[in-house]
């Protein structure tokens, strides 16, 4: 009879193949074998509380944020190369990373999806496909009619009754213009996507405030649940550490009160 150890080591061995489409490394170390075979495969890529395309986005952003390109590049090929994001997502999620977590980081996240998308098409014996079209935009044109839309976005997505306002850069042309006013309104990614990735940046940059309201606004909205936020928690620290997120993990625990009191309060 197999013992509960080979039991274990087998299951990671198969989920490292289904997740990253290629054999496990016959690494016998125990940061890979008994660390990532083990544990991150075996037992976290394999839980049930989300689905193994969430936990695409939450390992790609934290991956690059660590500038880990090894890596980067295993993870990017596997989303692509399995299927679970169409190459509109990926650059989608590429964008999205870049306004959270700086653009040099993203230029090289851009250039990895490049090579790799490259790749897969080689070795399917096709031409890399042409990209799709960038115009239209999907958001206004005019510049007022933009600031107003950032607002309203503003609003929604971080479930707050205010917006910044637009008397300065920051707050007026990134904030409401861009990054409200365009990225999360672009209709490549879904919002549960883009809060994914949101919330694992916010967090490997030890952003409080940030950490906090988009845990709380993915919360409140419903778009991440309750359960899902706890499974977020425990992936994000399999990828980026045990410190971080353990902090991520307390934040989570003080916004779910957070909206549960806000709702006992609606109901009363």
């Amino acid at each position: 009879m197999m013992s509960s150890q080979n039991q274990r080591r087998e299951r990671g061995l198969r989920a490292f193949a289904e997740v990253m489409t290629v054999d496990a490394p016959a690494d016998s170390s125990p940061a890979i074998a008994d660390g990532l075979i083990d544990f991150v495969f075996a037992e976290v890529w394999t839980r049930p509380g989300l689905s193994r395309r969430d936990r695409r986005f939450v390992t790609l952003a934290c991956v690059a944020g660590a500038d880990a390109t090894p890596a980067l590049e295993q993870h990017v090929y596997a989303a692509l190369n399995s299927g679970d994001l169409t190459i509109t997502e990926m650059r989608e999620a590429v964008l999205h990373f870049a306004v959270y977590a700086g653009w040099p980081k993203a230029s090289q996240f851009n250039m990895v999806v490049d090579a790799q998308w490259e790749r897969i098409a080689r070795a399917r014996g096709d031409n890399v496909p042409p990209p799709a079209p960038l115009l239209p935009l999907a958001t206004p044109s005019d510049p007022d009619a933009r600031l107003r839309g950032g607002e309203a976005a503003f609003r929604e997505i971080n479930c707050l009754p205010f917006a910044p306002a637009r008397d300065n850069p920051y707050s007026g042309a990134g904030i409401l213009n861009f990054v409200f006013g365009e990225m999360w309104l672009r209709p490549g990614l879904g919002m549960k996507e883009r809060r994914l990735i949101t919330l694992a940046c916010v967090g490997f940059q030890d952003a409080q405030y940030p950490i906090m309201s988009h845990v709380y606004a993915a919360l409140k909205s419903g778009d991440v649940s309750f359960e899902e936020m706890d499974e977020l928690a425990l992936h994000f620290a399999a990828y980026y550490g045990w410190p971080k997120g353990s902090y991520l993990n307390q934040v989570i625990a003080e916004q779910k009160q957070r909206v549960l009191d806000e709702a006992g309060s609606a109901v009363t």
